[in-house]
């Protein structure tokens, strides 16, 4: 049996200081275990090949627009497989360079295989039995496959599939109306595919304010088909190589059918279970996340876990947070708490949507009515929002009335994973407090005044929905 000072299983967050922490022990023997290709989830099939998907997808939207402004464009042609090779192109230089430091450090040992417990401390990872005195756990997690009729023998992708297609699907149904339905159906319909959403939840992207939903609904209904309150029944083989899906109105029972040559499924993710915790001692809920307490500790002491393991926030930048608690809870003799009061989110559709914090009524119901204000503003009320003649696309802010601490922010539009950073970042200030950005001065005319006059139009939650309805009775909303 080998030993080790510590056992890392996934090369995601997990390796954010494995550099530092050799340098602390120059003798540490650290043993490295991915059963996939070594970089994470994020880089392997998540975030970063599908941005640099969704980044041609962007342009080619964007150049659509051109017409608005008077300039004649002609989209002549979509070369889907370069757009894929590229992805893959690029993703695979950045594994092989992880590869190549995993292999080449003299401190690791790197298994590119299945970890799985035998007992505490102890597990086999490619034929091996080894120890650890400490462990982190950085598992990642895997896409969620709903029980439905007929799904195995039909055929279907993922999330983690579709980046190894090679030729377009012409027609494409996606099971789930979150965000990796938005994002993808984004995608394949800029690349020519026509698409149809089909979401379980009466809102489409249910984790978003609803006037957000409602707008992206209502603006990414231009270029795909979305049916929300569906529950897919059944999905089977049809002729001439198609594939048919059947949904039911949760409300009224009727059944649809929709016809297409590929099915999607992005009905969320679950835990990877192939570790095995409960025989390493380790506890997992009920559905098979790794329970860990604020200080990223699980069950056994001098393990850790973190990243998509907890389930907690399945966000590549929650899980670097969570990698800089562990290091300092681990090494550092310190005793420091995973802080989640702020996590920031973006769904990279068209429009784009960004938010952080507290949700309306997430806030009301912990402050009360009285205590919250809102604030908001459209961005073609500000200069450089009517230069790019967007309309109805719009920042929320709330904030906890007399000291102004920001609670949360909600933004649909171009640039929003952008301009709520101006926010975010207040929020981990000492008091938290909205008033460097109502004060600062912005560029005149940067779209980042459409932050900035936001916060300067704070109102009772009441007077919000009254402008908002009226909003939407103008502007057929």
């Amino acid at each position: 049996m080998k030993e080790y000072d510590l056992i890392i299983v996934g090369t995601g967050s997990a390796m954010n200081y494995i550099n530092a922490i050799i340098d602390m022990n120059p003798d540490f023997k650290i043993a490295v275990i991915d059963k996939d290709e070594p970089g994470g989830i994020c880089l392997t099939r998540g975030c970063i090949p599908s941005k640099l998907l969704l980044y041609p997808a962007e342009l080619i939207r964007t150049i659509g627009t051109a017409g608005r402004f008077g300039i004649d464009v002609e989209l002549k042609n979509i070369d889907f497989k370069f757009v894929m090779e590229r992805m893959r192109r690029l993703i695979s230089n950045d594994i092989d360079m992880i590869r190549k430091g995993l292999s080449g450090n003299p401190n690791i040992d790197y298994y590119n295989a299945t970890a799985e417990f035998l007992s505490p401390y102890t597990m086999t990872a490619g034929g091996e039995t080894i120890k650890g005195k400490m462990i982190f756990l950085c598992t990642g997690s895997k896409p969620l496959i709903p029980d439905i009729k007929g799904l195995d023998e039909t055929g279907y992708l993922t999330s983690d599939t579709v980046l190894e297609m090679t030729q377009l699907p012409g027609i494409i149904a996606i099971i789930g109306g979150g965000y990796i339905a938005a994002e993808y159906g984004h995608f394949f319909s800029a690349m020519g595919s026509e698409i149809t959403v089909i979401g379980r939840n009466p809102q489409f992207l249910p984790d978003e304010e609803p006037e957000i939903s409602a707008l992206a609904k209502r603006d990414m209904s231009k270029y795909m088909n979305i049916i929300t309150g569906h529950e897919v029944t059944g999905v089977q083989k049809g002729g001439n190589g198609k594939k048919k899906v059947i949904a039911q109105d949760k409300s009224s029972g009727k059944e649809v059918a929709i016809e297409a040559d590929e099915i999607l499924v992005a009905s969320g993710r679950g835990p990877n279970t192939e570790l095995l915790p409960e025989k390493g001692g380790i506890k997992t809920d009920s559905t098979g996340w790794i329970d860990v307490n604020e200080y990223m500790e699980t069950s056994s002491p001098k393990v850790w876990a973190f990243g998509d393991a907890d389930g907690k926030y399945l966000f590549k930048h929650v899980a670097n947070h969570e990698s800089t608690v562990v290091f300092y809870n681990a090494f550092m003799n310190k005793k420091i708490k995973a802080d989640y009061h702020a996590v920031p989110h973006a769904v990279f559709s068209y429009p784009e949507i960004a938010g952080v914090g507290m949700k309306e009524g997430e806030a009301i119901e912990m402050y009360g009515e009285e205590n919250v204000l809102i604030g908001f503003e459209k961005y073609e009320d500000t200069a450089k929002g009517e230069a790019m003649d967007v309309k109805d696309y719009f920042v929320k802010v709330i904030v906890e009335k007399g000291t102004k601490v920001i609670l949360g922010a909600h933004i649909i539009g171009p640039y929003a994973s952008i301009l709520i950073h101006e926010i975010i970042n207040l929020m981990y200030t000492q008091d938290g407090s909205a008033t460097p950005v109502i004060q600062g001065i912005h560029i005149h005319p940067a779209l980042s005044e459409v932050v900035q006059r936001a916060f300067q139009s704070l109102m009772p939650p009441a007077h919000y929905h009254h402008v908002l309805g009226h909003m939407r009775l103008q502007e057929n909303f």
